[in-house]
């Protein structure tokens, strides 16, 4: 309630229809929105307001320009709209081009690398084998094994020695026709069926290259020898034939020796083939071709293929390296613009409908960081997969509105998710039906959030946010889509993933639900339900300690919870917070008259002073036992604020007659004849005058419509308590009279409690003490029946 309210008596407030009230409600109205931006300008937080706003406005636009420079499209997609190219360019025929580089693969040769260690074998045989046999006379001296190896007859044996015997030139002749022959044999490949079956059908090379050390020889595909077929005999004999073996009986030796130990002689490479066919694809010069201005580039209904996708890309980048300056910060102007106008308006709601994130600069920067980082997950999830648009552009708003309506209210998350929803639907370039789905999620989750109370509520939540998408996502794929097939199947798609969000939104929620509470400083249902079980350790110990104040704190939660679900504020916080905001009595509970038994009470022993500091001090020592304890900040707020600044009236009081009777012991002590000049005793210099400052709680004053509820709870309880006959008629005076006090004292200042909220507020509690502290019958006792007879 704004300070400069009207302090007008509130017992023609119960009365509807009256007159001077809804003047002064008009007025106020009026009044206020001037008022509270005039306020707000002038605040200190505006300055850190001003600055989050600024940073948010950049960020948010850089994110923005930047999404809308990225394809938001993917392949295999039904396209909602029609795109054509905005200037001619030379586009790169991607089709032609790998066209022309898989031909250069196809004509590059495959490799195969030669087994060195069989021709070495062959050559270091061949080359020994006349040494070997220069004593041989026949041939059953040469070593049986040999015989078989070079398939050595008498004739043959005879034909070598006379070829080579022991003449060391002959014999170098014969190395070098051995060498040549090895040589000859490097150039027929020699191969297995399968090698052979590859090297003679793959490729549109007509040559194959071997590999041979650091020496690489191409060779015509005809020339490469199946090692399984029939005729390597006669192709090795005719190798050795044009080494220079001419006699018949010394090609017999070289070819037995070949075929005795027969395999391929070489294997296929296919490193180095991939190597030099990729090499070959890399000269190939890419092919280009002409789009004019105005081609399509996909249309609407069309299903978009790898082709269009890459001409959608190289249109874009075009666009930005070539178009006219001014069209392109055109553009990103009005793309800033629309981010400008979301957030001013983000902004102007939070000063003027969000009084709880307003007043803490932290929490309007947490609130910024929320709905930038929803921002941003919805940008690069749809970047990284436009496929899944449907739950990256929808999703992060609606957890962050129940984020919102988890740690505020649901006001803040339905006009927050809204806003959020066009400053997406503005950065990913999507339409209205977009923000219906996100309008119809972020209403789905505020509806269901009103209060937390178990993880039920978020099961459920969930279960209907997923639902709600599913739903809304169907009916926007129908009207705004062309209907046929192919989009019934997307369509179905996107629903179940929308669905999916939705569970995922609940189970995320239910999982960090602390941690929300830590970072926005808020207390949740489950939480507060937690608090309100009679077996807390505080409580308890409330009860064992102070019984009658554990008593009074029940039915002021009973009275308040009411009182607070009749202007629409959260009952259950409301009755968390009456229950604790009197531990502080326990430390010294026999100060207190709900836990008097009787008997001499402490404070006629105590001067008003110290009977004040032990009253006072309840709220200080409540706030100990809150910390000591660990209850949430808003818990504390009750425990602090439950008596605001009020004064401590019956204690001022007797301050302001014992000061009296001093003046006046002190003006009878005069000496005779002496009279005072003035008349009050308490106007002479040395006169103790009790200042009512000095008598008045420290505060602060309730800052929520549930502190104040609760003050006021607290106040008509102990005097109700008090009556001697508890009448409708007395209790409801007592109600408007301490309310009436209360606004007159400017004990709801801080609050955003209006007269209208006060009025049924006072109506609440009346009703409710009555039921509690209603009149009893007098019924007559059986002595006083008998001589009511006997009379």
């Amino acid at each position: 309630m704004a300070k400069d309210r009207s302090r007008t008596s509130i017992f023609s407030l119960g009365r509807r229809g009256a007159g001077p009230s809804r003047r002064v409600n008009l007025r106020f109205q009026e009044n206020s929105l001037f008022e509270r931006t005039y306020e707000l300008a002038q605040s200190p937080r505006a300055v850190w307001g001003v600055g989050i706003l600024v940073l948010f406005i950049v960020l948010g636009s850089l994110l923005t320009i930047w999404t809308r420079e990225r394809p938001l499209v993917a392949v295999g997609r039904l396209m909602n709209e029609t795109r054509l190219v905005r200037l001619t360019m030379s586009t790169e025929d991607k089709a032609q081009t790998e066209a022309s580089r898989e031909a250069a693969r196809q004509r590059t040769p495959r490799t195969y690398r030669a087994v060195e260690t069989y021709f070495d074998e062959v050559a270091a045989s061949l080359e020994s084998l006349p040494r070997a046999l220069a004593t041989t006379a026949t041939i059953q001296d040469v070593d049986p094994r040999l015989r078989e190896h070079f398939g050595l007859t008498e004739a043959s044996l005879a034909a070598l020695k006379n070829e080579v015997g022991t003449d060391p030139e002959r014999e170098s002749r014969w190395a070098t026709r051995v060498r040549a022959f090895v040589d000859l044999l490097r150039s027929r490949p020699l191969l297995d069926e399968q090698s052979f079956q590859r090297a003679t059908t793959e490729g549109l090379s007509p040559t194959i290259r071997l590999s041979i050390g650091p020496v690489e020889q191409d060779v015509l595909r005809a020339d490469v020898i199946n090692v399984e077929s029939e005729r390597v005999g006669d192709v090795i004999n005719a190798i050795a034939r044009d080494a220079g073996f001419t006699a018949g009986p010394i090609r017999q030796i070289v070819t037995a020796r070949v075929l005795s130990s027969l395999r391929p002689t070489y294997v296929f490479d296919e490193a180095q083939t991939t190597a030099d066919q990729n090499a070959a694809a890399a000269e190939v010069t890419p092919k280009y071709r002409i789009n004019p201005e105005g081609q399509p580039i996909f249309r609407r209904g069309d299903v978009l293929t790898a082709a269009a996708l890459d001409l959608h890309v190289a249109e874009m980048r075009h666009f930005r390296q070539s178009a006219a300056p001014w069209r392109i910060w055109l553009r990103w102007s009005s793309l800033s613009a629309a981010v400008v106008a979301v957030a001013v308006a983000l902004a102007g709601y939070t000063a003027l409908f969000a009084p709880r994130i307003r007043r803490n600069p932290a929490r309007v920067a947490g609130a910024a960081a929320l709905l930038l980082g929803a921002m941003a997950a919805a940008c690069f999830g749809s970047v990284a997969d436009p496929a899944i648009m449907t739950l990256t552009a929808i999703c992060p708003t609606v957890f962050a509105a129940v984020i919102l309506a988890v740690s505020y209210d649901q006001r803040v998350a339905l006009a927050f998710g809204a806003l959020h929803g066009v400053l997406v639907c503005v950065a990913l370039g999507q339409g209205i039906g977009t923000f219906a789905t996100i309008i119809t999620g972020v209403g789905t989750a505020v509806w269901n959030l009103r209060e937390i109370r178990g993880r039920h509520d978020l099961f459920r939540a969930g279960i209907n946010i997923g639902l709600a998408l599913a739903l809304a996502t169907a009916l926007v794929g129908f009207i705004d889509r062309p209907i046929n097939d192919h989009v019934l199947r997307e369509t179905v798609v996107d629903a179940m993933f929308a669905a999916a969000g939705g569970l995922v939104i609940g189970g995320v929620t239910l999982f960090i639900l602390p941690a929300i509470e830590r970072w926005f400083d808020v207390v949740t249902g489950m939480t507060l339900i937690e608090l309100r079980d009679s077996k807390h350790p505080l409580l308890r110990e409330l009860l064992q300690r102070a019984p009658g104040t554990y008593n009074h704190s029940l039915t002021v939660a009973s009275i308040a919870e009411a009182a607070a679900d009749a202007v629409g504020a959260n009952g259950l916080l409301t009755y968390v917070g009456a229950l604790y905001h009197d531990v502080g009595k326990m430390n010294k509970p026999e100060y207190f008259v709900e836990n008097q038994r009787g008997g001499v009470n402490k404070h006629d022993k105590l001067t008003p002073a110290m009977s004040l500091l032990v009253i006072v001090g309840h709220v200080k020592d409540g706030m100990e036992l809150a910390r000591e304890f660990g209850l949430p900040r808003q818990i504390q707020h009750f425990i602090e604020s439950h008596h605001g600044t009020t004064l401590v009236e019956y204690f001022f009081q007797r301050a302001q007659q014992r000061a009296l009777e001093q003046a006046r012991v002190s003006a009878a002590g005069r000496p005779a004849g002496e009279e005072s000049e003035v008349d009050d005793p308490l106007a002479t210099d040395n006169a103790y005058v009790p200042d009512e400052f000095e008598y008045r709680y420290p505060g602060p004053r309730p800052r929520s419509r549930e502190a104040a509820i609760v003050m006021l709870a607290d106040a008509v309880e102990s005097t109700a308590r008090s009556l001697a006959e508890p009448t409708p008629a007395r209790i409801e005076t007592v109600v408007r009279t301490l309310a009436n006090r209360r606004l007159m004292d400017g004990q709801f200042d801080e609050c955003d409690m209006t007269l209208k909220d006060l009025a049924k507020i006072t109506e609440s509690l009346a009703k409710s003490v009555t039921a509690f502290y209603h009149g009893r019958v007098m019924y007559k006792s059986t002595a006083d029946l008998a001589r009511q007879r006997a009379s």
